[in-house]
């Protein structure tokens, strides 16, 4: 019996055959996204908006978040979330005559997110799909459909959608931005999708067993990464887990730190990495149960990464790792990790 109260299956876990297909995902994309990108990156470069804005929930927020990682990085455009209620709940909406609008949903379907992005193409400004279903509300609302090519994701935790989201905003951005070097490492990702998929994080498990509540640290590209990771921990292994800065956890949330309270931390391979290691060696010093997904660093707690490639192709490739683990864990806490207490696959929010 799983922890609430079903069977759980003898096959194969969903989620672990979905985070397998992950490579395949990326690879449809390099055919599926070569026009909408080009007639996107084109309309874009003759009228650069002043801002973009992201709408979405749940993992889609996340990816998100890891867009506007990038976007900020290189291309020094502000990136703000918006808040659908504006339109959904209170009849509002914002001024955005002229700027991008990127309405990120896995399904295409939610009610929300509907009401800002017709609010937001009403207002005059460039709406942006990026999105699993090409035949949605969602796609047939928005100027410019970026398809995310996961196909069928049947296990209520989105994976493979989620690294395929993630993977479409840093192609967007490495055309956007004329960066070859992003744009060649995303070509690596497939073979090295499933070589992180591959390696071992099971270190990590006898604490997170045992633990009902962790934090997970990430910095820069990994930020977006640690929230997601974190959500998955709470749909798939019911355990509590918050995600922050490493810029932010010593006001404050520092105060969690005992040997009882596991941290896991995702260190990015680019110039926040030697801050991210600062931080280790002073959660270890406090007595932290501390385990760190960093190549270049040899300790205790350490968990293998891939050697490291580009910072932003690298932190996809962490979240496939720790999809992975989390699937070990789940059936270590003997959870259906395909059906988590609750959740429905598509959730509608008004």
């Amino acid at each position: 019996m799983t922890a609430n109260g079903s069977v759980m299956s003898s096959a194969k876990a969903k989620m672990a055959e979905e985070l397998a297909e992950a490579p395949m995902v990326v690879l449809r994309q390099d055919e599926a996204l070569v026009r909408p990108l080009a007639e996107l990156v084109d309309r874009l470069k003759k009228r650069p908006p002043r801002v973009v804005v992201t709408c979405a929930r749940g993992s889609s927020a996340h990816a998100a978040a890891f867009g506007k990682h990038l976007i900020e990085r290189c291309l020094g455009i502000p990136v703000a979330p918006a808040a659908p209620s504006v339109a959904s709940i209170y009849g509002g909406g914002l001024r955005l005559e002229g700027e991008l609008v990127l309405a990120i949903s896995q399904s295409g379907r939610s009610e929300d997110l509907l009401a800002l992005t017709r609010s937001a193409k009403r207002s005059g400004a460039l709406t942006v799909a990026v999105t699993n279903s090409e035949n949605s509300p969602l796609a047939d609302t928005c100027d410019v459909v970026l398809p995310i090519c996961a196909g069928p994701e049947l296990s209520v935790a989105a994976t493979k959608t989620f690294i395929g989201t993630a993977t479409v905003l840093a192609r967007l951005v490495a055309q956007w931005s004329d960066n070859d070097y992003m744009a060649r490492a995303v070509e690596r990702l497939p073979e090295r999708l499933a070589s992180a998929a591959a390696l071992d994080w099971s270190a990590v498990l006898p604490s997170l067993a045992k633990a009902p509540s962790l934090v997970i640290i990430g910095r820069g590209p990994t930020l977006a990464i640690a929230r997601e990771a974190a959500l998955k921990l709470k749909e798939t292994c019911h355990r509590h887990a918050e995600a922050f800065s490493g810029a932010e956890f010593m006001h404050g949330p520092v105060s969690l730190v005992s040997s009882s309270y596991p941290i896991l931390m995702l260190t990015p391979t680019d110039e926040a990495a030697a801050g991210m290691r600062e931080l280790a060696v002073e959660l270890r010093r406090l007595g932290s149960d501390l385990f760190v997904a960093d190549g270049s660093s040899d300790v205790v707690g350490r968990l293998p990464t891939l050697t490291a490639d580009q910072p932003e192709a690298d932190a996809i490739c962490l979240i496939q790792s720790f999809y992975a683990m989390a699937v070990q864990l789940a059936q270590r806490l003997n959870v259906d990790v395909d059906r988590p207490r609750n959740l429905r696959k598509v959730t509608n929010t008004l």
